[in-house]
């Protein structure tokens, strides 16, 4: 047992030394802290001066109430009504004094019509504001001319009264429900990228090996299966310690970060997601069906490392086991919108789908215990199923060397196992 723990130390230490993941750990920890203080960091490039847009308006009607809509919005368009002729303002366009140009029509019914022009119109942000701010002067226009009285008019638009309310015992409230809907589409994008990014390093890391010949080395000393065993619990913990670190600094810069008057910005994600207020079996189900997932992929794909003498040969057998991973995480996103909807309750069982899937029926539903028991024995009975595969597949495999990209190594690497 101890040369299992010394395999697992000496794969940890020397991965976690490596340039790629000091690296790519820096880098995440950067984005993390970049992604809590973004409106900060927008700030700093958004100080501009407001886009001046001159308008053109023929029937003398719709600039006033299009400057009030428009500017109310926001200060980043400044409407100036200009009287000059279209072609002299097109010219002071070209020349840099103005942002656009509005030129505003009457139509036959008495309301607004209008072309915008500028050099470019690729920044749909400010334009869009000024296209909003004229449908609101045309709306406006139009109940006037019906005789209808603005407050009137805003009473009609005023969002209708309407509460979810489920009458399933213990059923989630709809703001529950968001929340957890949240917190079970950050998992698992947690889930799949560790799966595909540590699982797929467990595979490279035994082609390495087999292809400088240490392999050979190594098994005269320790034995095939805790080499195997031993790898995935030193790169699980590799991947373990840089969630954590992310974990703890994105917790830290979420907490600390600027306060936003918006309510739509990403500093309020923090808020959304309250971390203190989880449930504490969404925790304990997040890190249970994480363990799961990565153990069941982990056997597999070390299994089929093993079949390969070259890192290059690793990518090509491994693709099935990414597809599969790929397909589960594209019906749990599916799910996110309806959990309870069939397909997803089946799935939920299958094993290779079970800790993506399982896991979002069990944060964003309360479904029975047992089924979660279910989810559970299924993942264990499948991960000792194949491990006792994997355990016989590596100890041949490693020794096995020629060409890789058949599917009869398999067959060859249980007979090797054998003698």
């Amino acid at each position: 047992m101890s040369k299992l723990w010394i395999v697992m130390a000496h794969t940890y230490k020397s991965r976690i030394r490596t340039k790629a993941f000091i690296i790519t750990t820096l880098v995440s920890l950067l984005l993390v802290v970049g992604l809590a203080n973004m409106q900060t960091i927008l700030s700093v490039f958004d100080e501009e001066e407001a886009k001046q847009v001159a308008v053109l308006d023929s029937s003398n009607k719709f600039y006033e109430p299009l400057k009030q809509q428009t500017e109310s919005q926001s200060d980043e368009v400044e409407l100036v009504k200009v009287t000059d002729s279209e072609k002299s303002v097109e010219g002071e366009l070209r020349e840099g004094k103005y942002d656009g140009m509005l030129i505003i029509s009457e139509t036959d019914d008495g309301l607004p019509a209008a072309v915008f022009k500028a050099e470019s119109v690729s920044d749909a942000g400010w334009i869009g504001k000024i296209e909003r701010g004229l449908q609101q002067t045309k709306v406006m226009t139009a109940t006037a001319n019906l005789g209808v009285d603005p407050s009137e008019l805003s009473e009609l638009y005023a969002p209708v009264s309407f509460e979810k309310e489920a009458l399933k015992e213990n059923a989630k409230t709809a703001e529950e429900l968001n929340q957890a809907r949240a917190v079970v589409y950050v998992i698992l994008f947690m889930i799949y990228f560790a799966v595909l990014f540590y699982g797929s390093m467990i595979a490279t890391e035994v082609a390495t090996e087999k292809s400088s010949r240490v392999m050979e080395i190594l098994i005269s000393s320790v034995s095939p299966v805790k080499q195997m065993f031993g790898k995935i619990f030193g790169i699980a913990l590799l991947g373990l310690t840089q969630f954590v670190l992310i974990f703890v600094v994105g917790y830290i810069s979420f907490k600390n970060a600027p306060d936003r008057p918006s309510p739509t910005t990403i500093n309020d994600f923090s808020d959304f997601i309250q971390i203190d207020q989880l449930p504490l079996s969404t925790i304990i189900y997040a890190l249970i069906f994480f363990l799961l997932g990565f153990m069941l992929y982990a056997t597999l794909l070390a299994m089929l490392g093993s079949l390969v003498n070259k890192v290059e040969e690793a990518s090509q057998v491994i693709t099935p086991v990414i597809l599969i991973i790929v397909v589960a995480f594209m019906i749990a996103m599916s799910g996110l919108g309806n959990p309870d909807a069939g397909f997803i309750t089946v799935t939920s069982y299958i094993p290779f789908f079970t800790p993506m899937i399982m896991f979002l029926r069990a944060g964003m539903l309360n479904i029975p215990m047992w089924e979660v028991l279910l989810g559970i024995l299924i993942m264990l009975a499948t991960i000792a199923l194949f491990a006792i595969i994997a355990a016989k597949v590596y100890r041949g495999g490693v020794l096995m060397y020629g060409n890789a990209t058949s599917l009869k190594n398999f067959k060859k690497a249980l007979m090797f196992a054998k003698k």
